[in-house]
């Protein structure tokens, strides 16, 4: 085995070795927020946890909505220390928020992968078969 990791899913065979981040810091006062933007469901990722809820991505588990520090990320998946963001309009004009908010994920050890609201909405497939060559890519 790769590094004696555990292999947490397979992708088309290609073992996909766990890399979970203990620790991670919360903010429980976010909680409220963050149960209140899954209530609202945006659209692109109404669509994206479609595909990946329940576990039928590759088996892989995403939480959507979930609190890390001070920032409620859109998708994370425990066992991979992977935070998916789609990125929209919410985004536009916040570049230096955004890229102080990816700086300190990363500092916690955690990947950040971005996919497009708009390549969501019109190019799912490519988006999905995109994902899955990240995720055997930095964890295969």
């Amino acid at each position: 085995m790769k590094n004696d990791k555990e292999i947490t899913a397979y992708i088309n065979g290609q073992p996909i070795y766990r890399n979970f981040i203990e620790n991670l810091p919360y903010n429980i006062k976010l909680k409220p927020r963050a149960r209140a933007l899954r209530k609202a469901g945006v659209l692109s990722e109404v669509i994206f946890w479609l595909q990946v809820h329940k576990e039928m991505f590759w088996k892989i588990d995403f939480d959507r909505q979930r609190i890390i520090g001070n920032y409620i990320v859109d998708f994370y998946v425990k066992t991979l220390g992977l935070v998916i963001e789609i990125d929209g309009s919410s985004h536009n004009n916040k570049e230096t928020y955004d890229q102080k908010r990816e700086d300190y994920l990363i500092s916690l050890g955690l990947r950040v992968y971005k996919i497009s609201d708009l390549r969501v909405k019109h190019d799912l497939n490519n988006v999905m078969m995109e994902l899955e060559k990240y995720i055997v890519d930095e964890f295969g």
